[in-house]
């Protein structure tokens, strides 16, 4: 640090303040491109390890998803790292699966990694991992999902507004006979989609709670497909699906497609999330469309805030969605 504070002709505390993202902004600009061109040229890097060290952080956060199969926590993933790059930290992602032994497994690996904080995106209703977080005093966020209980703080959306949005557009298309496959039952997300749809044809005079529904034990394509072949068994009067995903919402599409049924002008199928791609299937989805990358940056924010102002009061932030229609709604059909 020495050798560059020479170089670039300044105090090695500008250096110090110049290399570092968070007090870069102190330094006058000519001075932090003179020490950034010095260091470049000399090779030079700050030391995190040694760092960590002698103020007691990493500046590492551990991002815990349930799979990278479905693209759902790609943008959560990408805002979230973006923000926290911006104030000097850098992610560790991990890919956990629902296990709940291997959840813990991970978490404990990163913990004594010294890890600064984690963000959860794969919470269930009564989480364990959340217990385990507290129990050991590590900063932790929810994302995306959230417990019943708000003992962490959690971004997510609004999801029986998204409900909501999603049967007003079918009724005001004419459908009355709406069906819903609903996501698994112990997520936030399942519950609370579920429950918005019962609420939404409640108030349009509707029977909510007798209306078709079945429940996918997974956000899955294939439990999509399954879900559907049962409801339609069962209810072949059903003009529209409300599907609590569009994973779920494609398999609504493959079990149409195995019976030679077309969309919309058999059964008009609405998603949730707005997935990347989801607007080049045939015909394109309509959806509920969820700002994933800024809930990602919003729950940057908030372990970042936990971690350098112990003591936070737990805070829930509900982002807003909005309907994005296309071409997988219409009229419903005339008969049977």
């Amino acid at each position: 640090m020495k050798q560059v504070a020479e170089l670039a002709g300044v105090h090695v505390s500008t250096v110090s303040r110049a290399l570092n993202p968070e007090t870069r902004s102190v330094v006058v600009p000519e001075s932090v491109a003179r020490v950034m061109k010095a260091a470049s040229k000399l090779g030079y890097r700050l030391d995190p390890v040694a760092a960590s060290l002698r103020t007691g952080r990493s500046k590492l956060i551990g991002i815990l998803v349930p799979q990278i199969a479905t693209s759902v926590f790609t943008p959560i993933l990408a805002g979230a790292t973006e923000r926290l790059a911006a104030h000097g930290y850098f992610a560790i992602v991990a890919y956990v699966g629902t296990d709940t032994e291997t959840q813990l497994e991970f978490a404990h690996g990163l913990i004594a990694r010294r890890v600064d904080g984690l963000i959860l995106a794969m919470a269930t209703r009564r989480d364990p991992l959340a217990s385990f977080c507290i129990e050991r005093g590590v900063p932790t966020v929810l994302v995306n999902r959230a417990e019943d209980a708000a003992r962490l703080s959690a971004v997510v959306s609004d999801e029986l507004l998204g409900a909501q949005l999603a049967v007003d557009h079918l009724v005001e298309l004419g459908h009355k006979k709406i069906g819903h496959i609903a996501g698994p039952a112990d997520h936030s997300t399942g519950f609370l989609r579920r429950k918005g749809f019962v609420q939404a044809l409640a108030s349009h005079g509707l029977d909510g709670n007798g209306a078709p529904c079945e429940v996918a034990t997974t956000y899955t394509r294939e439990q999509g497909a399954q879900a559907t072949r049962r409801l339609l068994s069962a209810h072949p009067e059903v003009t529209a699906i409300v599907a609590a995903n569009d994973s779920l919402a494609l398999g609504v599409y493959d079990a149409l497609r195995e019976s030679g049924l077309q969309c919309p002008r058999y059964l008009s199928v609405v998603g949730h999330n707005d997935m990347p791609l989801v607007d080049m299937v045939e015909p394109p989805l309509t959806t509920i469309r969820i700002g994933h990358q800024e809930m990602g940056r919003q729950a940057a924010d908030l372990v970042r805030q936990a971690i350098e102002v112990r003591e936070q009061p737990v805070r829930k932030i509900v982002l807003p969605p909005e309907l994005v229609i296309r071409g997988s709604t219409a009229a419903p059909r005339k008969g049977r």
